[in-house]
């Protein structure tokens, strides 16, 4: 009796792993290894079966391959289009970049070469718009914006503090700087200045906000992205003419990189 009990068991495991295994998620949601939907390392990560799989056993590029990728010709040719006197020409830089790659060895490293470098050229597209060519490290007037949700009691706003744009997503508002912060080894509450006095924090925070907010929504297109960065703003027919701009630094990023941008451009 008792190994019938046994058996039973082990056969009632066996059934509930199976149908675990069979995913189906939803879009922008992984297949962990074992069978599970969600995003993060233990389901992105090693042994993902489906969705926006980091795949860095399965083919992606590695971190070593974005740097090939992002070369000194390929970032100079986006920041050599910035005036002289920006900000930004002295502050960001493609050694800045792939040292914040270090802590976000995820970026740029898909299920294939193909789908890594969109998500490159997509990234640099976002990056481009929002600093203008990498001039601007700051948000034109941010300091004259009000970026504070006060209704946000987990990360609340420090007195005389302003949390508008900065870096090359022009990271924005306090719920944004608190997490980013915290992710990356800063008081983005106290003091927020740190995104336009660091250009290494600076691209982790773009970097942060990237995965975090963009990369779940990647496999959908690039409209998508559009749509997760200054969606309020811009979609649904806001402002046609900067998805537009958007979407052609998207479109000139992949023929460099010799890739299709694939469908869904627009938001």
């Amino acid at each position: 009796m008792m190994k019938l009990i046994i058996v039973a068991a082990v056969a009632s495991i066996l059934v509930a792993a199976a149908s675990a295994q069979n995913c189906g998620c939803a879009a922008g949601l992984c297949c962990s290894q074992y069978g599970y939907c969600g995003t993060g390392d233990q389901y992105c990560g090693t042994g993902c079966k489906e969705g926006p799989c980091y795949a860095s056993q399965t083919g992606g590029n590695s971190q070593g391959s974005v740097a090939d990728i992002v070369t000194p010709e390929f970032f100079n040719s986006i920041i050599d289009q910035a005036d002289a006197s920006c900000a930004g020409k002295n502050f960001y830089t493609r050694a800045s970049f792939l040292d914040a790659l270090k802590s976000y060895s995820q970026f740029g490293n898909l299920a294939s070469a193909d789908d890594s470098k969109r998500e490159i050229a997509a990234a640099f597209a976002h990056f481009t718009h929002e600093t203008g060519h990498f001039c601007y490290i700051e948000e034109i007037d941010g300091a004259s914006k009000d970026y504070c949700d006060e209704t946000n009691t987990q990360y609340p706003c420090a007195p005389n503090k302003g949390y508008y744009g900065r870096g090359p997503i022009q990271l924005s508002w306090n719920f944004n700087y608190g997490p980013a912060g915290e992710s990356n080894g800063f008081d983005g509450l106290n003091a927020p200045e740190t995104v336009a006095n660091d250009a290494v924090v600076s691209f982790k925070t773009a970097l942060w906000y990237w995965m975090q907010h963009v990369r779940p929504v990647l496999n959908q297109g690039f409209g998508a992205t559009i749509r997760a960065i200054n969606g309020q703003l811009e979609c649904d027919g806001k402002n046609p003419d900067t998805v537009q701009a958007r979407v052609g630094y998207y479109t000139q990023y992949c023929s460099q990189l010799g890739v299709a941008p694939g469908d869904n451009l627009t938001c």
